[in-house]
Parts: C-alpha cells; sequence; structure tokens
C-alpha cells in the first residue's frame, strides 16, 4: 500500500469521515458508527506503525512484535474492555446519583435554597449556579428536565426574564457537562489524557464558572433584545407548574442531606488530590483513610449509596420498588458507556497510527499551538456529528500520546480542558441536546439558533481565552 495512504492523517481522516458519515448520513447510532470507525482505523494501520507504537510505550522488541501481530478484532476488543474498565462503574454511579436527586426531591430542595439565599433578583445566577454543579453527577438531559419546570415558574411568579432563566439553566449545565468529572465526556478525557481526577475536576470547576459567567452575561443581553414568553406545552403544562411549584418544603429532604450524594464523592476525591500534591504517597493511617476513600470508585460508589439510602427514607411510606428503580437508572447510563467504551476503541487505533507523533513533528518548535488545535478539532467534530461526548472522545485519543511526550511547556490538562472548551461549539439540529432544549423550554428551533448556540459559541471561544493565558502564566510543571 503505498505511503500516502498509511500516512496517520490520512487514516484519521477516514475514520473522521466514517464516525461522522455513519451518524449524520447513516443515521446510525454513535456506538455502531464509533465501532465502525475502530475497525476501518485498525484494518489502515501497517504492522510496521503498531510495532512503532509499542515500542514507544516502553515494549521490548519482541513484545512489540507480538503486538503488531494481533488480529483486529483482538486489537479493537481489548481497548473496548480497556475504556469500559476504566469508567464502567462512574458511569453507572453517576446515573444512580442522578437519578435519586431527580425522584427524591433532593435537586429541587437544592435550587429552592439558592433562591432563598439569592432572592429573586439574583434569581437566574442562583439558575446559573444550581444548574452547573448540579449537571456535575447528573447527565445534561437530566439537568433540563429537571430545571426547565423551575424556569418556567420563576418566570411566570416575576412575569419576566423567561429567556434568561432558560440561558442561564443551559450556561450551567452545559459547561459541566464537557468539564467537572463524573460526566461521561470528560471521564473518559482524564483516562485517555492521564489527567488527575481530582486536578480536572478542580480546574473544569474553575473554568467551568468563568465560562458559564460569559454565557450569562450573553444571555442579560439577548433576553433584553429579543425576549421570550412563557409558553403552554403538552409535557409541561402551565397549571401543572404552578401547582409543582406549590409543594410544601415539608414533602422535600433536608438540604444537607440533599446535598450529600454531591459533596462527598467531591470531597474525597479532591482530599486525595491535595494529599498527593502536598506529601506524596503517605504511608499513616490517615493517608491511607484519605487514599482509600478518596478513589474515584469508592467515591463514586458511597455518593451512590448515600443517594439511595436518601430515596429511601423519602418514599418509606409507601411501597417502592427499589431494584426496579435501580435497574431504570443503569439503563439510562448503559448507551453512554457503550458509546464511549466505543469511543474508546476508536481513539486507541487511532492512537496506534501514530497520529500522537505525526501531530508532535507537526508542531515542534510552538507547542503552544496544541492547545487552540485541540480545541479546533473538537469543535469540528461537535458541528459535523453533534454530539459533545463523541467530540470529546474522539479528540482525545487524537492528541492522548501527547500526555506522556514530556515536551510539552505546560501540565497536558490544559490540552484536556482545551477539549472540553471546543466540544460546545456548535450545537444544532443534528445534536440530540439541541432538540431537549427546544421540546423542554419550548424555544422555536430559529429561537434555539438565535440563542443557544451562539451562547456556547461565546462559552467555548472565551474558555479557549481563559486557558492560554493560564497554560501561560501558571504551566504547573
Amino acid at each position: 500500500m503505498p505511503t500516502f495512504f498509511t500516512d496517520p492523517l490520512f487514516i484519521l481522516f477516514i475514520g473522521v469521515c466514517i464516525v461522522v458519515g455513519g451518524i449524520i448520513g447513516l443515521k446510525l447510532h454513535p456506538f455502531l458508527a464509533l465501532l465502525l470507525g475502530a475497525f476501518v482505523v485498525a484494518w489502515l494501520t501497517p504492522g510496521s506503525a503498531l510495532e512503532q507504537f509499542a515500542l514507544e510505550k516502553g515494549a521490548t522488541p519482541a513484545a512489540a512484535l507480538q503486538a503488531s501481530k494481533k488480529s483486529i478484532g483482538e486489537r479493537v476488543s481489548l481497548e473496548f474492555g480497556n475504556t469500559a474498565g476504566k469508567i464502567g462503574i462512574l458511569i453507572a454511579m453517576a446515573a444512580i446519583i442522578g437519578k435519586c436527586l431527580l425522584e427524591s426531591g433532593a435537586a429541587e430542595r437544592i435550587i429552592r435554597s439558592i433562591l432563598q439565599v439569592t432572592g429573586v433578583k439574583r434569581a437566574p445566577l442562583a439558575f446559573l449556579t444550581g444548574s452547573f454543579f448540579i449537571g456535575i453527577p447528573v447527565f445534561f438531559d437530566t439537568v433540563i428536565f429537571l430545571m426547565m419546570p423551575l424556569a418556567k415558574a420563576m418566570s411566570m411568579r416575576i412575569g419576566k426574564n423567561y429567556l434568561l432563566f432558560v440561558l442561564a439553566v443551559l450556561a450551567g449545565a452545559v459547561m459541566a457537562n464537557s468539564l467537572v468529572p463524573p460526566a461521561p465526556g470528560p471521564l473518559f478525557l482524564v483516562g485517555a489524557m492521564q489527567i488527575p481526577i481530582g486536578m480536572m475536576m478542580i480546574a473544569g470547576c474553575i473554568l467551568g464558572i468563568l465560562t458559564s459567567t460569559s454565557g450569562y452575561l450573553f444571555a442579560l443581553w439577548v433576553n433584553r433584545r429579543a425576549p421570550v414568553p412563557v409558553r403552554d406545552s403538552m409535557d409541561a403544562k402551565l397549571e401543572d407548574i404552578r401547582l409543582q411549584a406549590a409543594k410544601s418544603d415539608a414533602q422535600l429532604p433536608p438540604l444537607w442531606f440533599s446535598l450529600l450524594p454531591v459533596l462527598v464523592p467531591l470531597v474525597f476525591i479532591c482530599a486525595d488530590t491535595f494529599l498527593n500534591i502536598s506529601s506524596g504517597k503517605a504511608n499513616s493511617p490517615f493517608a491511607k483513610l484519605v487514599h482509600f476513600w478518596g478513589d474515584k470508585n469508592i467515591a463514586l460508589v458511597t455518593g451512590a449509596l448515600l443517594a439511595l439510602i436518601l430515596l429511601a427514607l423519602q418514599k418509606k411510606e409507601g411501597r417502592y420498588d427499589m431494584a426496579g428503580f435501580v435497574q431504570a437508572a443503569l439503563l439510562s447510563g448503559g448507551s453512554i458507556l457503550l458509546i464511549t467504551a466505543a469511543g474508546g476503541a476508536f481513539g486507541g487505533m487511532l492512537q496506534q497510527t501514530g497520529i500522537s507523533t505525526r501531530i508532535t513533528h507537526l508542531t515542534r518548535g510552538y507547542q503552544m499551538a496544541l492547545i487552540p488545535l485541540a480545541f479546533l478539532i473538537a469543535a469540528v467534530v461537535r458541528t459535523a456529528q453533534g454530539s459533545a461526548t463523541v467530540a470529546l472522545i474522539t479528540t482525545s485519543g487524537i492528541l492522548a500520546g501527547l500526555a506522556s511526550s514530556g515536551h510539552l511547556p505546560y501540565h497536558h490538562l490544559y490540552l484536556g480542558l482545551a477539549i472540553g472548551c471546543g466540544s460546545k461549539l456548535v450545537p444544532w439540529m443534528n445534536d440530540a441536546g439541541f432538540w431537549i432544549v427546544c421540546k423542554m423550554s419550548n424555544l422555536t428551533e430559529q429561537e434555539a439558533m438565535k440563542t443557544f448556540a451562539p451562547m456556547n459559541v461565546i462559552m467555548g471561544v472565551a474558555g479557549l481565552i481563559f486557558i492560554l493565558i493560564a497554560a501561560t502564566l501558571f504551566p504547573l510543571i
């Protein structure tokens, strides 16, 4: 086969075309498109590239030669399993936590408590803050399903600013979804890019707050320029919203208990990260305890158990099928896990082509350009096929090898953050989330394209600017 057809950039082009074309043109499920892309990329990759990739990973010449002789199916399934093993438990636990928060009323308690602190005038900021932090353990669509009725109720109560409430909810949820684990995309990204999960959580929260603020400023402007009224709909009658908003606080769980499923995993994981930074792998009993509970899998399992206890206590007065509830929660996260694992296989096959080495050579001498490059790749993939998670998975797979190259003048955390921000551009009609937003908010497609889409662009570009400044001033190496 000619050299041109074995060039990693050509193989990358073919792989991305298969994934994007499969999802958009053939209407394939992302799982099938990613898996098909993985098999084709594996088939196009020559044995010499596989051998070189293994050598760069530290394998002996004999082991590298053996790795180059593995079958296509074996290589794809191995990467698929490796990805599922890294994040399978985390995704399952995040699904349980999210569903419990919604079902028990804990999420509504959190939102109401924020409103009590901020007051009506600062209510949009409360929605922005609440959607961001609830969006950390809860999937994007669940945040929308939860908070859009509250946005309608609040707008009906004060008689204005409905579009501002909607965009505030979206700004917070969107940025948490692509920057802060345990959202599926960031979970995959920290594994592929070898970024400490605690570091990603802290940096993602900081960057997410900054970018969400830029989105909020845009929301203020567009709400004044083109306000949108609250509308009745078949799935969210305004009368039903009034009744829901009138529910007694006594029917909701206490705030401290509502926060536990979210805060406990965050505190454990962050404590472990701080301990590692300050004292390394300390052997004191306290350090061992923190390392145990700070393990990402154990921390998320703990959060899920607390969420289930909260739900059980809220439903204790009536019969409740807890087993059926957990099954439903796991089913909701199952497709995300399959998509993510297939993306891991696709990204793994791309890495074996030597694409990271190729990009390293192309950018030698101006590595700072890798940050906007990571942003651009993620933005192109997101705009083309519609899924922010697929954009995160695809781009991190392409650039993963750079994380351990040791040649970057800044911590590879910044590459991961750039990928997360790039995956926000541009939501439109090929995005399932776009239609969830339209359906739940009752914005028309034209209104969403004039408000939601440009807000995402502004937040993504603002994030890129913040990242470039931070990487220059605080390289973290």
